[in-house]
């Protein structure tokens, strides 16, 4: 939505050999395709005509693409859990940046796709209390579904439900991945003491006010980046790309990810689908994109 909206400085680099002109416009933009191999050059070995795949690519119906840039998707997983290999990763990669111990309390902002997929992950990395913060009825169902014990609104009284909920200390660890520059701010007063706040979102050219007289000062809170692009240095020894990649493919054939997917739209129609997704976030989750060509294959 931010490249949608014309929310990013056209001066920002694409950050993917497959985009193509700039964040100014023309822009083509899209980075989760899911379909078929139909050809592979002859030197090509790992991967074969049929052979189900996702890639980073932008919404169209046929492209070449270097054979690195694609990755095999499980035998097991329905073709469309495909389109979720992109957010997943984002999610995953949260994970790697989050200090969640045995039984904190975290707190996400946010529960559209990228923020549910970081409230399943972060009840399977151990949490003891999730607390989902969204405004959508539809979205706090979704993050019960997901493993949320509490789902909350966000509003000024959310501070004090998270204090009474920890015996005063507030949340272990708070997740932003709202998208919304005024969530921060809240986010920062729900931490504990010298606890971390991790930033999730991407705000674009939009201004995030943030009051650093109170919580953040007082509490020795870390305010911190989580981004997909890379992965912390001190994890590198041992958490590389492949690592995680091989990593969100098992998760991607054991998680019910279909269950995300609220609309699906015809390409032709994908103007329809965008406005939908800036327009009526209150009802939507995952969109995909379907393409007659190939019956089997999904982008979004």
């Amino acid at each position: 939505m931010l490249a949608y909206r014309g929310e990013i400085d056209p001066q920002v680099p694409l950050d993917l050999p497959t985009l193509a002109g700039g964040f100014g416009f023309p822009l083509k933009y899209g980075y989760a395709s899911v379909g078929q191999v139909a050809e592979a050059g002859s030197e090509v070995t790992d991967l074969l005509p049929g052979d189900r795949v996702f890639c980073l690519h932008p919404h169209q119906d046929w492209f070449a693409i270097d054979a690195d840039l694609v990755v095999r998707l499980p035998a097991d997983a329905p073709t469309e859990r495909g389109v979720f290999c992109a957010n997943l990763e984002t999610a995953f990669n949260v994970m790697l940046d989050a200090p969640i111990r045995l039984e904190e309390t975290v707190v996400v902002f946010g529960q559209g796709v990228v923020g549910l997929l970081v409230t399943r992950l972060a009840r399977r990395a151990g949490a003891g209390r999730i607390v989902a913060v969204e405004p959508w009825p539809a979205r706090r169902s979704f993050a019960e579904r997901f493993g949320a014990d509490l789902t909350c609104e966000p509003d000024s009284g959310l501070p004090g439900r998270i204090a009474d909920l920890t015996d005063g200390r507030g949340a272990d660890l708070v997740i932003e991945a709202s998208g919304v520059p005024a969530a921060l701010d809240l986010a920062l007063q729900c931490a504990a003491f010298q606890s971390t706040v991790l930033v999730c979102s991407w705000y674009g050219t939009r201004t995030v006010p943030l009051n650093l007289g109170r919580e953040f000062h007082r509490r020795r809170l870390t305010l911190r980046s989580t981004q997909v692009s890379t992965i912390d240095p001190a994890l590198q020894p041992r958490w590389g790309r492949g690592r995680r990649t091989a990593a969100v493919l098992r998760l991607l054939a054991d998680l019910p990810l279909e269950e995300l997917i609220t609309h699906r739209y015809p390409f032709a129609d994908a103007a329809s689908a965008y406005e939908l997704v800036d327009e009526r976030p209150e009802g939507t989750l995952q969109v995909v994109l379907t393409y007659p060509e190939a019956r089997e294959s999904s982008r979004v």
